[in-house]
Protein backbone atom coordinates (compact mmCIF):
# COMPACT_ATOMS: atom_id res chain seq x y z
CA UNK A 1 0.00 0.00 0.00
CA UNK A 2 1.41 3.53 -0.95
CA UNK A 3 1.86 6.03 2.16
CA UNK A 4 -1.51 8.24 1.25
CA UNK A 5 -3.50 4.75 1.57
CA UNK A 6 -2.09 4.03 5.06
CA UNK A 7 -3.04 7.03 5.89
CA UNK A 8 -6.65 6.96 4.19
CA UNK A 9 -7.08 3.52 5.67
CA UNK A 10 -5.85 4.83 9.16
CA UNK A 11 -8.16 7.70 9.16
CA UNK A 12 -11.82 6.02 8.46
CA UNK A 13 -10.89 3.57 10.91
CA UNK A 14 -11.04 6.15 13.16
CA UNK A 15 -13.55 7.97 12.09
CA UNK A 16 -15.85 5.03 11.30
CA UNK A 17 -15.51 3.97 15.43
CA UNK A 18 -15.82 6.96 16.62
CA UNK A 19 -18.73 8.10 14.39
CA UNK A 20 -20.54 4.14 15.15
CA UNK A 21 -20.44 4.94 18.55
CA UNK A 22 -21.70 8.38 18.42
CA UNK A 23 -24.58 6.86 16.13
CA UNK A 24 -25.47 4.18 18.67
CA UNK A 25 -25.48 6.28 21.02
CA UNK A 26 -28.28 8.43 19.37
CA UNK A 27 -29.91 5.81 18.26
CA UNK A 28 -29.57 4.37 22.21
CA UNK A 29 -28.59 0.78 20.37
CA UNK A 30 -25.44 -0.99 21.42
CA UNK A 31 -22.48 0.34 19.98
CA UNK A 32 -21.49 -3.33 17.94
CA UNK A 33 -24.90 -3.07 15.89
CA UNK A 34 -23.13 -0.71 14.06
CA UNK A 35 -19.74 -0.68 14.70
CA UNK A 36 -19.20 -4.53 12.85
CA UNK A 37 -21.68 -4.15 10.09
CA UNK A 38 -19.77 -0.76 9.39
CA UNK A 39 -16.61 -2.36 9.26
CA UNK A 40 -17.56 -5.38 7.65
CA UNK A 41 -19.05 -2.79 4.83
CA UNK A 42 -15.84 -0.32 4.66
CA UNK A 43 -13.55 -3.77 4.38
CA UNK A 44 -16.14 -5.24 1.42
CA UNK A 45 -16.37 -1.70 -0.70
CA UNK A 46 -12.73 -0.59 -0.03
CA UNK A 47 -9.18 -2.07 0.47
CA UNK A 48 -8.13 0.89 2.27
CA UNK A 49 -9.77 -0.43 5.77
CA UNK A 50 -7.61 -3.93 5.46
CA UNK A 51 -5.47 -3.96 9.07
CA UNK A 52 -3.74 -6.87 7.63
CA UNK A 53 -2.57 -4.78 4.85
CA UNK A 54 -1.88 -1.44 6.73
CA UNK A 55 -0.22 -3.09 9.66
CA UNK A 56 0.95 -6.38 8.29
CA UNK A 57 2.65 -8.88 10.78
CA UNK A 58 1.92 -6.25 13.55
CA UNK A 59 -2.04 -6.68 13.23
CA UNK A 60 -1.52 -9.77 15.22
CA UNK A 61 0.42 -8.45 18.15
CA UNK A 62 -1.22 -4.98 18.49
CA UNK A 63 -4.67 -6.71 18.73
CA UNK A 64 -3.44 -8.71 21.34
CA UNK A 65 -1.72 -5.94 23.73
CA UNK A 66 -5.03 -3.79 22.63
CA UNK A 67 -7.21 -6.91 24.46
CA UNK A 68 -4.92 -7.08 26.99
CA UNK A 69 -5.12 -3.23 28.22
CA UNK A 70 -8.96 -4.23 28.67
CA UNK A 71 -9.21 -7.15 30.68
CA UNK A 72 -6.66 -5.30 32.43
CA UNK A 73 -9.23 -2.36 33.02
CA UNK A 74 -11.80 -5.01 33.48
CA UNK A 75 -9.82 -7.14 36.51
CA UNK A 76 -9.44 -3.87 38.01
CA UNK A 77 -13.01 -3.88 38.45
CA UNK A 78 -12.95 -7.43 39.90
CA UNK A 79 -13.58 -7.59 43.51
CA UNK A 80 -15.26 -10.60 45.35
CA UNK A 81 -15.88 -9.11 48.90
CA UNK A 82 -18.67 -7.07 46.66
CA UNK A 83 -20.55 -10.26 45.86
CA UNK A 84 -23.35 -11.13 48.88
CA UNK A 85 -26.52 -11.86 49.40
CA UNK A 86 -28.32 -13.25 46.95
CA UNK A 87 -26.00 -12.45 44.21
CA UNK A 88 -23.02 -14.06 45.39
CA UNK A 89 -24.67 -17.33 44.86
CA UNK A 90 -26.02 -17.16 41.36
CA UNK A 91 -22.94 -15.08 39.84
CA UNK A 92 -20.95 -18.08 40.50
CA UNK A 93 -23.83 -20.47 39.37
CA UNK A 94 -23.72 -18.41 36.31
CA UNK A 95 -20.26 -18.36 36.20
CA UNK A 96 -19.62 -22.17 36.59
CA UNK A 97 -22.62 -23.40 34.15
CA UNK A 98 -22.70 -20.97 31.78
CA UNK A 99 -19.20 -21.89 30.88
CA UNK A 100 -19.82 -25.57 31.01
CA UNK A 101 -22.57 -25.45 29.25
CA UNK A 102 -21.76 -23.28 26.60
CA UNK A 103 -18.11 -24.49 26.26
CA UNK A 104 -19.76 -27.96 25.39
CA UNK A 105 -22.59 -27.21 23.50
CA UNK A 106 -21.15 -24.85 20.91
CA UNK A 107 -18.48 -27.18 20.59
CA UNK A 108 -20.62 -30.01 19.76
CA UNK A 109 -22.71 -27.83 17.50
CA UNK A 110 -19.65 -26.74 15.86
CA UNK A 111 -18.22 -30.17 14.79
CA UNK A 112 -22.09 -31.26 14.02
CA UNK A 113 -23.37 -28.17 12.15
CA UNK A 114 -20.61 -26.14 10.67
CA UNK A 115 -17.68 -29.65 9.76
CA UNK A 116 -14.77 -28.53 12.10
CA UNK A 117 -11.87 -30.61 13.17
CA UNK A 118 -12.59 -31.36 17.06
CA UNK A 119 -9.79 -29.21 17.76
CA UNK A 120 -11.39 -25.90 15.88
CA UNK A 121 -14.61 -26.66 17.56
CA UNK A 122 -12.86 -27.01 21.13
CA UNK A 123 -11.46 -23.90 20.02
CA UNK A 124 -14.36 -22.20 19.02
CA UNK A 125 -16.35 -23.44 22.17
CA UNK A 126 -14.03 -21.61 24.51
CA UNK A 127 -14.42 -18.37 22.81
CA UNK A 128 -18.18 -18.42 22.55
CA UNK A 129 -18.49 -18.73 26.55
CA UNK A 130 -17.66 -14.86 27.10
CA UNK A 131 -20.37 -12.11 27.52
CA UNK A 132 -19.02 -9.40 28.82
CA UNK A 133 -19.61 -5.72 30.45
CA UNK A 134 -19.06 -3.95 27.61
CA UNK A 135 -21.90 -5.12 25.70
CA UNK A 136 -24.10 -6.25 28.44
CA UNK A 137 -23.54 -2.89 30.26
CA UNK A 138 -24.96 -0.94 27.46
CA UNK A 139 -27.73 -3.07 27.24
CA UNK A 140 -28.83 -3.41 31.08
CA UNK A 141 -28.49 0.82 30.90
CA UNK A 142 -31.18 0.89 27.92
CA UNK A 143 -33.70 -1.82 29.88
CA UNK A 144 -33.23 -0.97 33.50
CA UNK A 145 -34.42 -4.27 34.61
CA UNK A 146 -34.97 -4.85 38.29
CA UNK A 147 -32.50 -3.62 40.54
CA UNK A 148 -31.03 -7.09 41.40
CA UNK A 149 -31.09 -8.57 38.38
CA UNK A 150 -29.11 -5.54 37.01
CA UNK A 151 -26.56 -6.10 40.13
CA UNK A 152 -26.62 -10.52 38.80
CA UNK A 153 -25.80 -9.84 35.19
CA UNK A 154 -23.38 -6.88 35.63
CA UNK A 155 -21.24 -8.59 37.80
CA UNK A 156 -21.63 -11.89 35.40
CA UNK A 157 -20.45 -9.75 32.80
CA UNK A 158 -17.60 -8.27 34.38
CA UNK A 159 -16.21 -11.51 35.86
CA UNK A 160 -16.58 -13.76 32.41
CA UNK A 161 -14.53 -11.21 30.78
CA UNK A 162 -11.40 -12.34 32.37
CA UNK A 163 -12.11 -15.48 32.88
CA UNK A 164 -13.24 -16.41 29.44
CA UNK A 165 -9.86 -14.65 28.33
CA UNK A 166 -8.29 -17.05 30.44
CA UNK A 167 -10.06 -20.54 29.53
CA UNK A 168 -9.23 -19.02 25.51
CA UNK A 169 -5.83 -18.60 26.44
CA UNK A 170 -5.50 -22.13 28.09
CA UNK A 171 -7.45 -23.93 25.34
CA UNK A 172 -5.71 -22.49 22.33
CA UNK A 173 -2.48 -23.81 23.96
CA UNK A 174 -3.66 -27.40 24.70
CA UNK A 175 -5.69 -27.33 20.95
CA UNK A 176 -2.65 -25.77 19.53
CA UNK A 177 0.79 -28.31 21.32
CA UNK A 178 -2.05 -31.08 20.02
CA UNK A 179 -1.75 -30.25 16.58
CA UNK A 180 1.56 -31.72 15.74
CA UNK A 181 2.49 -33.52 19.67
CA UNK A 182 1.52 -35.89 21.74
CA UNK A 183 0.04 -35.50 24.97
CA UNK A 184 3.10 -34.88 27.38
CA UNK A 185 4.04 -32.34 24.81
CA UNK A 186 0.95 -31.22 24.68
CA UNK A 187 0.11 -31.08 28.52
CA UNK A 188 3.65 -29.65 28.60
CA UNK A 189 2.98 -26.66 26.19
CA UNK A 190 0.13 -25.85 28.27
CA UNK A 191 1.08 -25.55 31.82
CA UNK A 192 4.27 -23.50 30.16
CA UNK A 193 1.52 -20.92 29.13
CA UNK A 194 0.23 -20.70 32.11
CA UNK A 195 3.22 -20.32 34.24
CA UNK A 196 4.52 -17.70 31.59
CA UNK A 197 1.12 -15.84 32.32
CA UNK A 198 1.56 -16.13 36.10
CA UNK A 199 5.28 -15.02 36.23
CA UNK A 200 4.11 -12.09 33.83
CA UNK A 201 1.64 -11.38 36.26
CA UNK A 202 4.35 -11.34 39.18
CA UNK A 203 6.73 -9.18 37.75
CA UNK A 204 3.83 -6.85 36.84
CA UNK A 205 2.41 -6.53 40.42
CA UNK A 206 5.86 -6.02 41.33
CA UNK A 207 6.72 -2.97 39.09
CA UNK A 208 2.87 -1.50 40.04
CA UNK A 209 3.92 -2.03 43.08
CA UNK A 210 6.69 -0.24 43.26
CA UNK A 211 5.55 2.75 41.20
CA UNK A 212 2.09 3.14 42.95
CA UNK A 213 3.07 2.75 46.88
CA UNK A 214 6.08 3.73 46.85
CA UNK A 215 7.09 6.81 44.39
CA UNK A 216 3.51 7.99 45.15
CA UNK A 217 3.09 9.56 41.35
CA UNK A 218 0.55 11.57 40.54
CA UNK A 219 -2.61 10.55 39.03
CA UNK A 220 -1.52 11.34 35.35
CA UNK A 221 1.73 9.41 35.66
CA UNK A 222 0.14 6.61 37.53
CA UNK A 223 -2.61 5.80 35.29
CA UNK A 224 0.21 6.18 32.52
CA UNK A 225 2.53 3.31 34.23
CA UNK A 226 -0.06 1.24 34.63
CA UNK A 227 -0.52 0.97 30.69
CA UNK A 228 2.97 1.33 29.92
CA UNK A 229 3.54 -1.51 32.38
CA UNK A 230 0.84 -4.17 31.33
CA UNK A 231 1.40 -3.40 27.72
CA UNK A 232 5.46 -4.36 28.22
CA UNK A 233 5.03 -7.52 30.11
CA UNK A 234 2.10 -8.61 28.29
CA UNK A 235 4.30 -8.33 24.88
CA UNK A 236 7.11 -9.38 26.85
CA UNK A 237 4.86 -12.82 27.95
CA UNK A 238 3.63 -13.58 24.24
CA UNK A 239 7.39 -13.64 23.18
CA UNK A 240 8.36 -16.16 25.85
CA UNK A 241 4.92 -17.96 25.05
CA UNK A 242 2.30 -16.85 22.85
CA UNK A 243 -0.96 -15.16 24.22
CA UNK A 244 0.35 -15.78 27.79
CA UNK A 245 -0.09 -12.45 27.66
CA UNK A 246 -3.86 -12.04 28.18
CA UNK A 247 -3.41 -14.59 31.21
CA UNK A 248 -0.88 -11.82 32.54
CA UNK A 249 -2.71 -8.57 31.86
CA UNK A 250 -6.14 -10.14 33.62
CA UNK A 251 -4.34 -11.70 37.11
CA UNK A 252 -2.34 -8.08 37.31
CA UNK A 253 -5.42 -6.51 37.50
CA UNK A 254 -7.32 -8.33 39.80
CA UNK A 255 -4.02 -8.13 42.31
CA UNK A 256 -3.78 -4.47 41.58
CA UNK A 257 -7.13 -4.01 43.12
CA UNK A 258 -7.08 -6.22 45.87
CA UNK A 259 -4.18 -6.55 46.95
CA UNK A 260 -3.23 -4.08 50.16
CA UNK A 261 -1.40 -1.10 49.34
CA UNK A 262 -1.72 -0.25 45.89
CA UNK A 263 -2.32 3.43 45.70
CA UNK A 264 -4.64 3.55 42.49
CA UNK A 265 -6.07 6.73 41.13
CA UNK A 266 -9.46 7.53 40.73
CA UNK A 267 -10.42 6.27 37.28
CA UNK A 268 -9.95 8.97 35.18
CA UNK A 269 -11.43 9.99 31.98
CA UNK A 270 -8.35 9.47 29.84
CA UNK A 271 -8.70 5.59 30.89
CA UNK A 272 -11.98 5.64 29.77
CA UNK A 273 -11.93 7.27 26.62
CA UNK A 274 -9.13 4.60 25.89
CA UNK A 275 -10.87 1.67 26.33
CA UNK A 276 -13.24 3.07 24.29
CA UNK A 277 -11.73 3.81 21.67
CA UNK A 278 -9.79 0.66 21.91
CA UNK A 279 -13.10 -1.17 21.70
CA UNK A 280 -14.50 0.97 19.01
CA UNK A 281 -11.19 0.41 16.77
CA UNK A 282 -10.83 -3.19 17.36
CA UNK A 283 -14.32 -4.46 16.56
CA UNK A 284 -14.28 -2.55 12.84
CA UNK A 285 -10.78 -3.22 12.25
CA UNK A 286 -11.59 -7.79 13.35
CA UNK A 287 -15.05 -6.64 11.28
CA UNK A 288 -12.78 -5.23 8.14
CA UNK A 289 -10.75 -8.83 7.88
CA UNK A 290 -14.11 -10.61 7.29
CA UNK A 291 -14.39 -11.22 3.54
CA UNK A 292 -17.74 -11.91 2.13
CA UNK A 293 -16.65 -15.07 0.37
CA UNK A 294 -15.21 -15.82 3.96
CA UNK A 295 -18.99 -16.11 5.61
CA UNK A 296 -20.31 -18.59 1.80
CA UNK A 297 -22.15 -21.31 3.59
CA UNK A 298 -21.38 -20.32 7.19
CA UNK A 299 -24.25 -18.01 7.52
CA UNK A 300 -26.93 -20.86 7.91
CA UNK A 301 -25.52 -23.29 9.90
CA UNK A 302 -24.02 -20.31 12.43
CA UNK A 303 -27.43 -19.32 13.22
CA UNK A 304 -28.31 -22.86 13.95
CA UNK A 305 -25.22 -22.43 16.55
CA UNK A 306 -26.77 -19.16 17.76
CA UNK A 307 -29.97 -20.96 18.12
CA UNK A 308 -28.10 -23.49 20.25
CA UNK A 309 -26.34 -21.16 22.51
CA UNK A 310 -29.81 -18.38 22.32
CA UNK A 311 -32.31 -21.30 23.14
CA UNK A 312 -30.68 -24.04 24.90
CA UNK A 313 -27.22 -23.33 26.63
CA UNK A 314 -28.38 -19.78 28.19
CA UNK A 315 -31.83 -21.61 29.59
CA UNK A 316 -30.24 -24.45 31.01
CA UNK A 317 -27.59 -21.93 32.80
CA UNK A 318 -30.24 -19.60 33.80
CA UNK A 319 -32.20 -22.63 34.87
CA UNK A 320 -29.57 -24.27 37.38
CA UNK A 321 -28.22 -20.94 38.75
CA UNK A 322 -31.57 -19.48 40.14
CA UNK A 323 -32.66 -23.26 41.48
CA UNK A 324 -33.82 -22.47 45.10
CA UNK A 325 -33.03 -18.85 45.22
CA UNK A 326 -35.26 -15.90 45.91
CA UNK A 327 -35.57 -14.75 42.20
CA UNK A 328 -39.17 -14.72 40.64
CA UNK A 329 -40.16 -16.62 37.54
CA UNK A 330 -40.42 -13.55 35.31
CA UNK A 331 -36.44 -12.88 36.74
CA UNK A 332 -35.36 -16.71 36.08
CA UNK A 333 -36.53 -15.95 32.45
CA UNK A 334 -34.59 -12.62 32.03
CA UNK A 335 -31.77 -14.24 33.09
CA UNK A 336 -32.30 -16.75 30.51
CA UNK A 337 -32.55 -14.14 28.06
CA UNK A 338 -29.21 -12.25 28.38
CA UNK A 339 -26.02 -13.62 26.83
CA UNK A 340 -24.40 -11.01 24.28
CA UNK A 341 -21.09 -11.96 22.88
CA UNK A 342 -18.34 -8.99 22.35
CA UNK A 343 -14.78 -7.64 22.35
CA UNK A 344 -12.77 -10.40 23.79
CA UNK A 345 -14.86 -12.84 22.11
CA UNK A 346 -13.53 -11.36 18.88
CA UNK A 347 -10.98 -10.41 19.87
CA UNK A 348 -9.46 -14.07 20.99
CA UNK A 349 -10.73 -15.48 17.47
CA UNK A 350 -8.82 -12.95 15.46
CA UNK A 351 -5.49 -14.14 17.42
CA UNK A 352 -6.41 -17.97 17.81
CA UNK A 353 -7.64 -18.63 15.07
CA UNK A 354 -4.61 -17.22 12.98
CA UNK A 355 -2.32 -19.28 14.55
CA UNK A 356 -4.25 -22.34 14.31
CA UNK A 357 -4.56 -22.14 10.47
CA UNK A 358 -0.64 -21.64 10.73
CA UNK A 359 -0.13 -24.89 12.35
CA UNK A 360 -2.43 -27.01 9.82
CA UNK A 361 -5.85 -27.07 12.47
CA UNK A 362 -8.58 -28.17 10.50
CA UNK A 363 -11.41 -26.02 10.42
CA UNK A 364 -9.10 -23.02 12.37
CA UNK A 365 -10.04 -20.80 9.24
CA UNK A 366 -13.97 -20.82 10.21
CA UNK A 367 -13.05 -19.55 13.42
CA UNK A 368 -12.86 -16.13 13.09
CA UNK A 369 -16.11 -15.62 10.37
CA UNK A 370 -18.13 -17.81 12.96
CA UNK A 371 -17.46 -15.88 15.59
CA UNK A 372 -17.60 -12.68 13.79
CA UNK A 373 -21.65 -14.35 12.89
CA UNK A 374 -22.52 -14.79 16.23
CA UNK A 375 -21.43 -11.61 17.67
CA UNK A 376 -23.61 -10.19 15.20
CA UNK A 377 -26.39 -12.28 15.25
CA UNK A 378 -26.65 -12.26 19.63
CA UNK A 379 -26.10 -8.48 19.63
CA UNK A 380 -28.81 -7.78 17.04
CA UNK A 381 -31.43 -10.70 18.93
CA UNK A 382 -30.89 -9.38 22.76
CA UNK A 383 -30.24 -5.90 21.69
CA UNK A 384 -33.89 -5.70 20.20
CA UNK A 385 -35.78 -8.18 22.18
CA UNK A 386 -34.48 -7.38 25.83
CA UNK A 387 -36.82 -4.45 26.39
CA UNK A 388 -39.96 -5.66 25.37
CA UNK A 389 -39.14 -9.43 27.21
CA UNK A 390 -38.16 -7.43 30.43
CA UNK A 391 -41.90 -5.70 29.90
CA UNK A 392 -43.44 -8.77 29.07
CA UNK A 393 -41.81 -10.22 31.67
CA UNK A 394 -42.36 -7.65 34.30
CA UNK A 395 -38.71 -6.99 35.47
CA UNK A 396 -38.22 -3.65 34.59
CA UNK A 397 -37.40 -1.31 37.40
CA UNK A 398 -40.08 0.95 38.74
CA UNK A 399 -39.52 4.24 37.64
CA UNK A 400 -39.31 5.80 41.33
CA UNK A 401 -35.77 8.12 41.73
CA UNK A 402 -33.14 6.75 43.61
CA UNK A 403 -31.28 10.25 44.93
CA UNK A 404 -28.07 9.96 46.58
CA UNK A 405 -27.87 12.58 49.20
CA UNK A 406 -24.01 14.01 50.09
CA UNK A 407 -23.69 15.52 52.87
CA UNK A 408 -24.67 14.98 56.82
CA UNK A 409 -25.62 18.01 58.49
CA UNK A 410 -29.15 18.03 60.47
CA UNK A 411 -31.18 19.78 57.85
CA UNK A 412 -29.63 16.81 55.37
CA UNK A 413 -30.56 13.76 56.72
CA UNK A 414 -34.06 15.33 57.80
CA UNK A 415 -34.17 15.61 54.04
CA UNK A 416 -33.57 12.44 53.30
CA UNK A 417 -36.19 11.25 55.81
CA UNK A 418 -38.36 13.36 54.52
CA UNK A 419 -37.84 11.91 51.01
CA UNK A 420 -37.76 8.21 52.50
CA UNK A 421 -41.38 8.85 53.76
CA UNK A 422 -43.06 10.13 50.34
CA UNK A 423 -41.84 6.27 48.97
CA UNK A 424 -37.93 7.06 47.65
CA UNK A 425 -35.24 4.74 48.12
CA UNK A 426 -32.76 7.57 49.32
CA UNK A 427 -29.21 6.39 49.73
CA UNK A 428 -26.48 9.02 51.68
CA UNK A 429 -23.31 9.44 51.78
CA UNK A 430 -20.64 12.23 53.68
CA UNK A 431 -16.77 12.59 54.44
CA UNK A 432 -16.40 13.03 58.40
CA UNK A 433 -17.06 10.41 60.68
CA UNK A 434 -19.09 12.30 62.96
CA UNK A 435 -21.68 12.70 60.34
CA UNK A 436 -21.78 9.44 58.97
CA UNK A 437 -22.31 8.31 62.39
CA UNK A 438 -25.63 10.74 62.87
CA UNK A 439 -26.74 9.15 59.29
CA UNK A 440 -26.51 5.37 60.98
CA UNK A 441 -28.17 6.47 63.87
CA UNK A 442 -30.95 7.88 62.21
CA UNK A 443 -31.67 4.50 60.19
CA UNK A 444 -30.64 5.61 56.86
CA UNK A 445 -28.38 4.19 54.36
CA UNK A 446 -24.99 4.76 54.08
CA UNK A 447 -22.77 4.12 51.20
CA UNK A 448 -19.65 3.00 51.57
CA UNK A 449 -16.14 3.89 49.59
CA UNK A 450 -15.32 6.72 47.38
CA UNK A 451 -17.50 8.75 46.16
CA UNK A 452 -16.74 8.79 42.55
CA UNK A 453 -17.27 4.94 42.91
CA UNK A 454 -19.95 4.56 40.65
CA UNK A 455 -18.19 6.15 37.83
CA UNK A 456 -16.17 3.25 37.69
CA UNK A 457 -18.97 0.60 37.84
CA UNK A 458 -16.40 -0.99 40.98
CA UNK A 459 -19.38 -0.30 43.53
CA UNK A 460 -22.52 -2.12 42.76
CA UNK A 461 -24.33 -0.48 45.77
CA UNK A 462 -23.93 3.09 44.08
CA UNK A 463 -26.11 1.42 41.19
CA UNK A 464 -29.06 2.52 39.84
CA UNK A 465 -28.48 6.13 41.61
CA UNK A 466 -30.61 8.33 39.72
CA UNK A 467 -29.51 11.59 40.98
CA UNK A 468 -26.51 12.91 42.98
CA UNK A 469 -27.18 16.50 45.72
CA UNK A 470 -24.24 17.85 46.83
CA UNK A 471 -25.47 19.17 49.97
CA UNK A 472 -22.45 19.76 52.11
CA UNK A 473 -21.52 23.29 53.77
CA UNK A 474 -18.36 23.08 51.65
CA UNK A 475 -19.00 24.75 48.88
CA UNK A 476 -15.47 24.44 47.07
CA UNK A 477 -15.63 20.53 47.59
CA UNK A 478 -19.47 20.83 46.27
CA UNK A 479 -17.90 21.99 43.10
CA UNK A 480 -15.05 19.91 42.89
CA UNK A 481 -16.82 16.71 43.49
CA UNK A 482 -19.81 17.48 40.71
CA UNK A 483 -16.61 18.28 38.28
CA UNK A 484 -15.47 14.81 38.58
CA UNK A 485 -18.35 13.56 38.66
CA UNK A 486 -19.56 15.14 35.46
CA UNK A 487 -15.99 13.49 34.01
CA UNK A 488 -16.53 10.03 35.26
CA UNK A 489 -20.29 9.62 34.73
CA UNK A 490 -20.57 11.18 30.90
CA UNK A 491 -23.86 11.86 29.59
CA UNK A 492 -25.90 8.44 30.63
CA UNK A 493 -24.65 9.19 34.31
CA UNK A 494 -27.16 10.48 36.81
CA UNK A 495 -27.89 14.22 36.95
CA UNK A 496 -25.50 16.01 39.60
CA UNK A 497 -26.86 18.99 41.78
CA UNK A 498 -25.22 21.18 44.36
CA UNK A 499 -25.97 23.81 46.50
CA UNK A 500 -25.28 26.95 45.49
CA UNK A 501 -22.44 28.50 47.40
CA UNK A 502 -23.11 32.81 49.12
CA UNK A 503 -23.46 35.40 46.41
CA UNK A 504 -20.31 36.79 45.05
CA UNK A 505 -18.10 34.19 46.90
CA UNK A 506 -15.11 33.07 44.44
CA UNK A 507 -14.79 29.33 43.46
CA UNK A 508 -11.95 26.64 42.88
CA UNK A 509 -13.75 25.55 39.48
CA UNK A 510 -15.89 27.34 37.23
CA UNK A 511 -19.79 28.03 38.32
CA UNK A 512 -21.89 24.96 36.65
CA UNK A 513 -25.11 26.08 34.95
CA UNK A 514 -28.27 27.66 37.00
CA UNK A 515 -29.87 24.64 36.14
CA UNK A 516 -27.98 22.77 38.46
CA UNK A 517 -27.62 24.74 41.48
CA UNK A 518 -30.21 24.30 44.29
CA UNK A 519 -32.45 25.55 45.19
CA UNK A 520 -34.90 28.87 44.32
CA UNK A 521 -33.08 32.11 44.30
CA UNK A 522 -31.41 33.16 47.54
CA UNK A 523 -31.69 29.28 49.10
CA UNK A 524 -27.68 28.92 48.60
CA UNK A 525 -26.52 26.54 51.67
CA UNK A 526 -25.92 29.65 54.57
CA UNK A 527 -29.47 30.45 53.90
CA UNK A 528 -31.00 26.78 53.86
CA UNK A 529 -28.68 26.32 57.03
CA UNK A 530 -30.09 29.67 59.06
CA UNK A 531 -33.32 29.17 58.44
CA UNK A 532 -33.21 25.42 59.35
CA UNK A 533 -31.84 26.42 62.74
CA UNK A 534 -34.13 29.14 63.28
CA UNK A 535 -36.79 26.74 63.80
CA UNK A 536 -37.89 26.35 59.88
CA UNK A 537 -38.48 22.55 58.98
CA UNK A 538 -38.88 20.38 55.91
CA UNK A 539 -41.78 18.99 55.61
CA UNK A 540 -43.97 16.81 52.50
CA UNK A 541 -47.39 17.72 51.23
CA UNK A 542 -49.72 15.83 49.06
CA UNK A 543 -50.47 18.50 46.19
CA UNK A 544 -54.41 19.00 46.07
CA UNK A 545 -54.18 21.83 43.32
CA UNK A 546 -53.60 25.12 45.59
CA UNK A 547 -49.68 26.40 46.43
CA UNK A 548 -49.31 27.46 49.92
CA UNK A 549 -47.55 30.99 50.69
CA UNK A 550 -45.55 29.53 53.78
CA UNK A 551 -42.79 27.79 52.51
CA UNK A 552 -40.25 27.04 49.20
CA UNK A 553 -40.97 24.32 47.25
CA UNK A 554 -37.12 22.15 47.27
CA UNK A 555 -38.41 19.16 45.53
CA UNK A 556 -41.56 17.85 43.81
CA UNK A 557 -42.51 13.95 43.41
CA UNK A 558 -44.95 12.61 40.93
CA UNK A 559 -47.29 10.23 41.05
CA UNK A 560 -44.65 7.71 39.46
CA UNK A 561 -41.88 8.51 41.66
CA UNK A 562 -39.76 10.90 39.58
CA UNK A 563 -37.79 13.75 41.40
CA UNK A 564 -37.82 17.04 40.49
CA UNK A 565 -35.57 19.27 42.06
CA UNK A 566 -35.75 23.73 42.11
CA UNK A 567 -33.29 25.03 40.70
CA UNK A 568 -31.86 28.65 40.24
CA UNK A 569 -33.11 28.41 36.55
CA UNK A 570 -36.82 27.00 37.47
CA UNK A 571 -38.97 25.75 40.16
CA UNK A 572 -41.11 22.66 39.27
CA UNK A 573 -44.94 23.20 38.96
CA UNK A 574 -46.49 20.40 40.87
CA UNK A 575 -49.71 18.57 39.55
CA UNK A 576 -52.65 17.39 41.41
CA UNK A 577 -51.55 14.02 43.44
CA UNK A 578 -47.77 14.90 43.52
CA UNK A 579 -45.79 15.45 46.54
CA UNK A 580 -44.17 18.11 47.29
CA UNK A 581 -41.03 18.63 49.74
CA UNK A 582 -40.74 22.06 51.30
CA UNK A 583 -38.89 24.57 53.82
CA UNK A 584 -41.42 25.41 55.60
CA UNK A 585 -40.96 28.82 57.26
CA UNK A 586 -42.33 29.68 60.73
CA UNK A 587 -45.42 30.49 62.09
Amino acid sequence: MSTDQVFIGIALIFVLAVGSQVLASRMRIPALIVLLPAGFIAGTVTSDVNPMKLLGPAFEPVVSVAVAVILYDAGLGLDPGKLRGHTRTIVIRLIIFGTAFSFALAALSASTLLGMSARAAIMLGAILVVTGPTVVGPLLAFVRPAERLDHVLAWEGSLMDPIGGILGAAVFHGVSASANNGIGSQTGDFFAGLGSGLAGALIATTILWLLLAKLHLSDVLATSAQIAVVVAVAAGCDVVHTDSGLIAAIITGVAVSNVPGFNIPARRPFVTTLVELILGLLFVSIAATITPSSLRGLVLPTLGLVAVLVLIARPLTAAASTWRTDLSAGERGFVGWMAPRGIVAAATATTFSTDLVRKGVSGALKILPVTFLVIVATVAIYGLTAAPVARRLHVLRPARARPLLVGGQRWVIELAQTLRRAGLDVLMWATYKEQRQSIASAALPLAQGELTAWTSGQNAELEGITDVYLLTDEDDFNGLAAMLLHAGGGSEGPGIYQLAPPAGQESVVAPPPASELLFGSGLNHPAVAQRYGDGDAIASRAFDGTLRDDGDILFVIDSEGRLSPATQLETPSPRRGDTVIVLSRQA
